[in-house]
């Protein structure tokens, strides 16, 4: 137990402090949707990160040799063979990346590459009923047969003005140049409800929408209101004009999304780069570890894209392509993302730096590093597979979207990222994976292996007489 604190225990500290600092990142988006998230995920974290390293070896300890009690045979033979049988594919595995270090990194590298591809062609929108639940759903068919007798109806624009004369006969021709301007332009329904609110200085207009309220049409309406008909016809009579309603509202919080993921973005790398130069005091695998985070992103991206937006595949996975990404998924995933693949890294960048400094050269320190990590990372990103395929058999495409998303992503990075692409590239780095710039060789030293610790003296023979 004291070894593992001091090897182990170590690693999930840190591997918890980043996953938390990642997760932090959405409070900058400025979003309550985004600050519930944090919280709840940074909670879990934090409880998981004090569970591992206060209950867990407090009832380990207690247990003592009554851990094994009940374990499965078949599933234990490698412990007769000692803890070095660990990783047996793994150790395989490592022969021919470490022996062609180029080769394997190029072949893997561009792999992912073509995985983060249709990534470059992501749409982002709030999805609509229609395409959320599935053309044939019950609710589906109820809106569009709504859409069908009240066009318009279920999700109307509302112009709100604010003007103190809104009683006044100059803002009431205002209001009637503005209903005759909605009628010219063929976009809107023929049904305009207006309300002012004297004592207040207010006026709400409803508008109807052609279109199902989010489609083509739709936003092309809207344009037409907010850009030309609204402050053209209305501005003049009033102190403020704003167009809101359902697809406003959803337009506006896509496009602070987008706004939003840059900063988050760039203060998760930062926290990254900063904590992997504490860790590891190395400016290499500072640098690695977010490219490395940013292709497993990218894979993720790209998988969803292409089967939600662009259809590949999504009929031998059962699903309906909805031609758009959740307009939330993107700054979600990439936090999660950059938060799990994190984990990993540390883990398995730590067991490597532990056996460099017990002496091993860099390619066997990789070997061993890879080989005694390789049981517990695929185990863990297997939970992790298997947990977010559940969203995916869900019937509401954000839910599929994400489930299909982290899964891919989980999995690409438990296998071809650390197993394939992190080897290889710090065996073309060698020592260099460790080079540190001489202005931060100030950088705390904090050591990845076992502690030393004293052990008492034998006596000496015929102390005492």
């Amino acid at each position: 137990l004291r070894i593992a604190a001091a090897t182990s225990g170590r690693a999930v500290l840190i591997s918890g402090v980043t996953v938390m600092l990642a997760m932090s990142g959405m409070f900058l988006s400025g979003l309550l949707l985004f600050h519930g998230f944090a919280v709840a995920t940074i909670l879990v974290v934090l409880m998981a990160m004090l569970g591992s390293v206060t209950v867990l070896p407090a009832m380990l300890s207690w247990l003592g040799d009554r851990v094994d009690a009940g374990r499965v045979p078949l599933l234990n033979r490698r412990r007769k063979k000692g803890v070095h049988a660990s990783g047996g594919v793994s150790g395989r595995l490592m022969r021919p990346v470490l022996a062609k270090p180029k080769l394997f990194a190029a072949v893997s590298g561009a792999l992912l590459l073509v995985l983060c591809a249709p990534a470059l062609g992501m749409k982002t929108e709030q999805l609509g009923l229609e395409k959320q639940f599935g053309s044939d759903a019950a609710i589906s068919v109820a809106y569009k047969e709504i859409i069908g007798s009240f066009p318009g109806g279920p999700a109307p624009a509302e112009v709100v003005l604010r003007s103190d004369e809104v009683d006044s006969p100059g803002f009431q021709a205002a209001v009637a140049d503005f209903k005759k301007g909605l009628a010219d332009s063929g976009r809107f329904g023929k049904t305009v409800d207006v309300e002012t609110h004297r004592t207040e200085g207010v006026a709400r207009i409803e508008v109807p929408l052609a279109g199902d309220g989010q489609d083509t049409t739709s936003r092309r309406a809207l344009d037409t209101l907010r850009d030309d008909l609204a402050p053209r016809i209305l501005g003049p009579v009033s102190d403020q004009v704003y167009v809101s309603g359902e697809l406003a509202s959803n337009r506006d919080f896509n496009d602070q999304l987008k706004t939003d993921i840059a900063p988050v973005f760039l203060f998760i790398a930062a926290v990254t780069f900063v904590l992997m130069l504490l860790c590891f005091r190395s400016l290499p695998i500072a640098i690695v570890s977010i490219l490395l985070n940013l292709l497993s992103v990218g894979a993720a991206y790209g998988t969803m894209t292409a089967v939600f937006q662009h259809g590949w595949g999504a009929e031998l996975l059962g699903m309906e392509p909805a031609g758009a990404i959740e307009s939330w998924m993107p700054l979600f995933v990439l936090v999660i993302l950059f938060g799990l693949s994190m984990d990993y890294h540390v883990f398995v960048v730590s067991r490597i730096r532990e056996a460099h400094e017990r002496g091993l050269a860099t390619r066997d320190a990789i070997r061993e590093g890879i080989r005694t990590t390789a049981g517990s990372v695929t185990g863990a990103a297997a939970i992790m597979v298997a947990v977010f395929a559940v969203f995916a058999l869900l019937r509401m495409q954000d839910m599929q979207q994400m489930g299909v998303g982290l899964a891919v992503a989980v999995l690409v990075d438990a296998t071809l990222v650390r197993m394939v692409l992190l080897p290889s590239v710090m065996a073309l780095l060698g020592e260099r994976n460790w080079y540190l710039p001489r202005a931060l060789r100030w950088l705390p030293n904090v050591s990845h292996g076992e502690e030393p610790v004293e052990r008492p003296r034998p006596p000496l023979v015929g102390a005492g007489r």
